[in-house]
């Protein structure tokens, strides 16, 4: 069982050596990848080597249970002890998403329900800034739009992470946010209390490393300068310091202007650009695959309703997992955790059932 470690213990030990290596260090690009695959194998070995030590106390016990009764009452806890585990190691074995240590660039886009929906908006919005905030993570305003009464009717961030685990990356966490995101409460403009029902979307994208990762050539991209505008159109700005960037191949089209300089709005823009590009590679990569070794909830239909927040009944709703809370003001402050960790384990059941199939 787990033949497959000793390869993966290998592949352990040399970029240990290289992670010693000084030249390693000039080379950030390496770096980076060589610290993410370390710490993904730490964990693997250290979960086998526990796994071994249960093996051999198990055994040992057995042995030791036909000389001295005593030792008999120690087995049941022990094969329960191995039983756990080998199931952590059979998850860890599980071969990973490759963007999962990766940060993110979210975008959330009001949608149906008018101004109520550009309002639950900027409640995601804040509601995500706390959960990175909980998590240890930067953030970073990218680009907005905003409306008359305080919401958003579009808004992108950037979340940077601070772990070269692939299992703490933001990626890792915020992939399951894709998807439409229901409300139904009171909206603050009904005068007859009635419940409305609104909705926002969310896109998430893992974000670039490098820059050279996504080959675009200059000739593949047509760059338009116009003036800033804030609520309403009115202009906010005296020059041309907004940027529209189209990628002529994928059609893939990008505004920025939220900074004040054109150079900064275009660096923010060809940033979400790369995100989108290699979000797109990924989807052809998955289109491409088998289905049994596609990821169920990492494939999700963008436009599919994945959540319900009940604010009449403080009720939060996942519909991909069933998940369901009573807490929705302190998911609505940033506890969102379990709902994540709820999407995360379903992920892990249907790639175990992939492998189980494939075997």
């Amino acid at each position: 069982m787990f033949e497959s470690v000793a390869t993966l213990q290998a592949e352990h030990d040399d970029l240990q050596r290289q992670l010693s290596d000084p030249e390693l260090h000039s080379d950030p690009a390496r770096s980076k990848r060589v610290n993410r695959r370390y710490a993904e194998l730490s964990r693997i070995v250290a979960a086998h080597a526990a796994w071994a030590q249960n093996v051999e106390d198990l055994e040992a016990a057995r042995e030791l249970a036909t000389e001295d009764e005593s030792f008999a009452a120690e087995v049941p806890s022990l094969e329960e002890s191995l039983a756990e585990a080998e199931e952590k190691l059979r998850r860890l074995l599980i071969p990973r998403d490759p963007d999962d240590a990766r940060d993110v660039i979210m975008e959330i886009k009001a949608g149906e329900g008018g101004a109520e929906s550009m309002l639950f908006a900027a409640d995601l919005l804040r509601m995500y800034l706390h959960y990175a905030e909980s998590k240890g993570w930067k953030t970073e305003l990218l680009e907005r739009t905003d409306s008359d009464l305080g919401g958003y009717k579009d808004v992108q961030i950037a979340v940077k992470g601070k772990s070269t685990d692939p299992a703490e990356g933001v990626w890792a966490h915020l992939k399951y946010e894709g998807g439409v995101h229901r409300v139904q409460r009171v909206p603050a403009t009904e005068s007859q209390g009635r419940i409305h029902t609104s909705a926002a979307g969310v896109l998430v994208f893992p974000e670039v490393d490098e820059p050279e990762e996504v080959e675009i050539s200059p000739n593949d991209l047509k760059i338009d300068v116009f003036r800033s505008s804030g609520p309403g159109g009115q202009s906010v700005n005296t020059t041309d310091s907004a940027v529209r960037i189209t990628h002529l191949p994928t059609g893939i089209v990008v505004s920025m202007q939220n900074e004040k300089s054109q150079l900064q709005n275009r660096e923010a823009g060809m940033r979400v650009l790369r995100a989108r590009i290699l979000a797109k590679q990924q989807e052809e990569l998955d289109a491409e695959a088998s289905a049994a070794r596609r990821s169920q909830i990492r494939t999700v239909d963008r436009s599919e309703r994945i959540r319900t927040y009940n604010f009449p009944e403080n009720r939060i709703a996942d519909h991909r997992t069933g998940y369901k809370a009573y807490n929705l003001d302190q998911v609505m402050d940033g506890a969102l955790e379990p709902i994540i960790q709820s999407a995360i384990t379903a992920d892990e059941e249907s790639r175990l059932a992939a492998v189980g199939n494939e075997s």
